[in-house]
């Protein structure tokens, strides 16, 4: 007998979506289109006689209630200062997470826009103050629950599951030997950098998380918040070479200090976020992989061709860790 294998989110029928949305007072037409999320599910559900509401089922056991809370709460802390996020609504009892059919999940508004032209140097310099803006109420307090970017977690936690369960036997002694100089590299980085000052932070601070309406940017999608270095919110607004690297972070930067400080001194941690990012995403993939979801929009994970452009493009990095820092100065 072939033994079947289910998920959690198989449980999330039509039916169930809907009857979770009107579980909280509203009466849906019927319609609902799912949006491009993996790590939770997210459907866009029409109402009667009101705009369609957004609806964000997490996935089980990833993060905890407290968790979860933190995160809303400093998306609501943002917003008292009139900053540009999307929030979640707030259920008859006051509370953002609502819970049905063992699901956890939460309503927001729909809000439209695009992706922010980020070779536009103007883009740049509104989306730096904003930034700005955000972590100065970020730096108020520290979270008491949500977890810390490290390189344990994001760096050799990634390497170890790829090493052990995924790399393939002819890849595995050049992936090992050059994951473990990085990881060392890093570590020297980090070590002659000194103490790390982080706060609180959208996390994965993308153009795919920014829409852009009305020459006005909504940040959405604080999913990944936690503990980091300012850094980590501005170096993946950056693209092109290190010249236009440099122009772009200039005039983020620009827009950044109006409102909240830079230390300069965190350039030097850019190519350590994205080294740590780039193991972290090929982990991530990995530990989803019995998720339905992810063979079907990754199908190119998992075959000798990607664990070979994975090695060089970890190559790339470690070159990349050796070269200065972009040069921006006060």
């Amino acid at each position: 007998m072939t033994e079947l294998h289910t998920h959690p989110f198989d449980e999330l029928s039509p039916d169930l979506l809907i009857d979770a949305v009107e579980s909280q007072g509203f009466v849906s037409d019927g319609r609902f289109i799912a949006l491009n999320s993996y790590e939770n599910r997210v459907y866009q559900i029409g109402i009667e006689g009101q705009e369609p509401m957004i609806a964000k089922f997490y996935r089980p056991a990833r993060w905890t209630d407290e968790q979860i809370a933190e995160e809303h709460a400093f998306c609501f802390q943002l917003q008292d200062q009139e900053l540009p996020v999307v929030c979640p609504w707030l259920n008859a009892q006051g509370e953002s997470v609502s819970h049905y059919a063992g699901f956890r999940f939460a309503l927001y508004p729909r809000k439209g826009g695009r992706a922010p032209e980020l070779d536009n140097l103007d883009n740049l310099f509104i989306l730096g103050r904003l930034l700005g803006r955000f972590h100065s109420v970020g730096a108020m307090r520290a979270f008491e629950y949500r977890p810390t970017l490290d390189v344990d977690t994001f760096g050799r936690r990634s390497y170890r599951l790829i090493s052990e369960q995924f790399m393939p036997a002819d890849l595995s002694p050049a992936y090992d030997s050059l994951a473990l100089d990085l990881l060392k590299t890093i570590d020297q980085i980090l070590a002659d950098y000194g103490p790390l000052h982080t706060l609180r932070v959208h996390g994965d601070c993308h153009s795919g998380n920014i829409l852009w309406r009305d020459n006005n940017p909504h940040f959405v999608d604080f999913d990944d918040a936690r503990m980091a270095p300012a850094v980590q919110d501005l170096w993946m607004l950056l693209s092109g070479d290190r010249h236009e690297q440099q122009q772009q972070m200039i005039e983020l930067i620009e827009g950044y200090n109006e409102f909240y400080d830079f230390d300069y001194r965190q350039l030097r941690l850019i190519e350590v976020l994205r080294t740590l990012r780039i193991m972290h995403h090929s982990a991530w993939i990995a530990r989803r992989w019995s998720d339905p979801a992810f063979p079907r929009a990754f199908a190119w994970f998992n075959t000798p061709r990607y664990w070979s452009e994975h090695i060089l493009i970890l190559r790339e990095q470690l070159a990349a860790l050796q070269e200065p820092p972009l040069e921006v100065r006060p």
